[in-house]
């Protein structure tokens, strides 16, 4: 007997370029078998070198999405991007705290690939106080952690040095990006809410094509939590298939750094699969 797709949220921003934010998010949960609804926080311009134009969706407008989604669907899982203000922050941190949306996987977006900040202090400030807390997962990279903890992150071991400052954020789960870190292996690593390190290891991908790879990190994490499965479990899954993708990776005819690799070749489209 048929059954129900899980549903899953995004509550991010639109990437005109189809690489990174909402695009990347709904590629990622359709090959993983998961519906995707979304909630858009900003309309942007972009290049493959720059942000040209950043349009927060007014407030009212992004709560009437919510509401929308939430009075329609089931929602399995949901993930958060970025978002546009503190007033959006505590928006969707409110929802989460009444239990209308489950406790998301936090992107937070905070700096671009040039390390460049994309938003205020008080956004930041809010994503402290309002968000992190609620969170089920928190997927910053190396530079949004330096950014966090103040301290000069720049590899797996210096994250670890830094765990207490990342669990003290307060989700349950923190798991940094490492994967600008060139090597054999790219590492990844998870702080739990008690301070109990964890590495998540995947062989190295030499390609330059990445964009939306942390997007894409986080939206499969959200998958795994829709399709039952556990944080760490979801994590070490998603690790797998953003490798996968980016082995996958091809342009040529793209001056800079292309999409991480959204399509899935028909032979290859069960993507979810055991560890």
């Amino acid at each position: 007997m048929a059954t129900d797709p899980p549903v899953a949220l995004t509550i991010s921003a639109h990437d005109p370029l189809g690489g990174a934010g909402l695009a990347a998010d709904l590629a990622t949960f359709a090959v993983l078998g998961v519906h995707g609804t979304v909630a858009i926080t900003a309309l942007t311009a972009q290049r493959f070198g720059s942000v040209d134009r950043v349009e927060p969706t007014a407030l009212d407008l992004l709560e009437a999405q919510l509401d929308g989604i939430v009075a329609s669907l089931p929602l399995a899982a949901v993930k958060v991007g970025l978002l546009g203000s503190a007033q959006a922050v505590a928006l969707v941190a409110d929802r989460i705290a009444s239990g209308q949306l489950p406790a998301p996987v936090v992107d937070p977006v905070l700096v671009d690939g040039r390390g460049d900040r994309l938003v205020g202090p008080d956004i930041e400030h809010a994503l402290r106080e309002r968000l992190f807390p609620l969170a089920a997962v928190i997927t910053p990279n190396l530079r949004e952690v330096a950014v966090l903890t103040g301290s000069d992150v720049r590899s797996p071991e210096d994250v670890e040095d830094a765990a207490d400052g990342l669990a003290a954020l307060g989700a349950r789960l923190v798991v940094v990006t490492g994967g600008a870190v060139p090597g054999d292996l790219a590492v990844d690593v998870a702080v739990a809410a008690d301070g109990v390190v964890r590495r998540v290891e995947a062989p190295w991908i030499n390609s330059p094509h990445v964009r939306g790879s942390g997007c894409t990190f986080a939206a499969a994490v959200t998958a795994g939590l829709a399709l039952g499965d556990e944080p760490l479990q979801a994590v070490a899954r998603a690790k797998e298939f953003v490798s996968e993708r980016l082995a996958a990776s091809r342009w040529t005819g793209i001056d800079g750094v292309g999409p991480v690799a959204h399509w899935i070749e028909p032979q290859s489209t069960s993507a979810h699969a055991s560890p």
